[in-house]
């Protein structure tokens, strides 16, 4: 990306106190660096900040920004940022992420260097990288037991998680996979998860850490009565369906945002969303870098920020 952008929407987590200095710190970085872009703060966001200090930004609800903006500005977490994006994907607007201190896979920037990190991702030199979604339909038949009927939608950036919810015992789910039986699983429940959900509750399940770039989702049985359920990788595109069985008060979550019950009977529809959300990184950006840093892995200090001698010019 090479252009500099015109209209920049800039989003906080909803009804968070403190978001006055680091939104400030933000619209000043963005007048410093693009004095002519348009600069529009979410509605919710503008409210919780409160008064600001620096330039004037007008404000309008994510509906209306959707139609107009060409870059998103997410503070916050990576649950605000899953949340924004998801919204924002149909209309191919590019995000980026800022977190306050606590480093995210997806919110890379940090507020403490917004003045060194931002500023490039402004004016178009942001590295950008496609994220794959769900989308996610519950099917329930009808009255008469005639016809299928979806009672629930929604799309999901990180993970569908079929659980027990507050039920002390298992559930019994069926799985299929492009219209062939898989297995039967009793379990505390199933994750089915993107690359992006696989250093999410996935990882917590001990399921395997798949690269972005991967096309593909896993499926990760939480806490399986027979041990030899594991997690399975499959490729992309496919449709998974999963038939609650036994599953008295058991509930589906997309992202831990949206949520709905089920009922015994129920099938749940995965497939991969037509839509992609597009992340900016900034130059420096490296994948293995975060992992290390969020998963606590061994790091030689002498080798971090060093490419492959043997392959200098795809890691430098």
């Amino acid at each position: 990306m090479k252009a500099a952008f015109s209209h920049i929407a800039v989003f906080g987590r909803p009804n968070t106190e403190g978001l006055a200095a680091p939104v400030s710190a933000i619209l000043q970085t963005i007048a410093k660096t693009l004095p002519k872009a348009r600069v529009s703060l979410e509605t919710q966001t503008a409210r919780a900040a409160g008064t600001l200090s620096g330039p004037p930004a007008e404000t309008a609800d994510l509906s209306a920004l959707a139609q107009t903006a060409d870059l998103a500005v997410v503070l916050g977490g990576d649950g605000t940022l899953l949340g924004v994006a998801r919204q924002l994907a149909p209309f191919k607007i590019p995000v980026v992420g800022i977190n306050q201190g606590r480093l995210g896979f997806m919110t890379d920037l940090d507020i403490a260097q917004l003045d060194q990190q931002l500023p490039p991702i402004l004016q178009g030199h942001g590295v950008p990288e496609d994220r794959s979604m769900l989308d996610v339909s519950v099917m329930r038949k009808s009255e008469d037991g005639q016809n299928w009927q979806p009672v629930f939608q929604a799309t999901a950036l990180n993970d569908a998680v079929i659980s027990r919810g507050a039920v002390s015992r298992m559930v019994e789910l069926d799985v299929f996979v492009d219209g062939h039986y898989m297995q039967t699983l009793r379990a505390d429940g199933l994750i089915v998860a993107t690359p992006t959900g696989s250093t999410a509750y996935a990882l917590s399940a001990f399921g395997s850490v798949l690269h972005p770039r991967l096309q593909g989702i896993t499926l990760v049985p939480v806490a399986p009565q027979a041990l030899s359920s594991r997690p399975i990788v499959l490729p992309w595109p496919v449709q998974v369906t999963v038939m609650v069985n036994d599953g008295a008060g058991t509930e589906l979550h997309c992202d831990m945002q949206a949520l709905t019950s089920l009922r015994d009977g129920d099938r749940i529809v995965i497939h991969p969303s037509a839509h992609l959300v597009r992340l900016l990184h900034p130059k420096d950006y490296d994948y293995f870098s975060t992992l290390r840093r969020k998963l606590h892995w061994s790091a030689n200090p002498v080798l971090v920020g060093r490419p492959d001698p043997l392959f200098p010019s795809e890691n430098a």
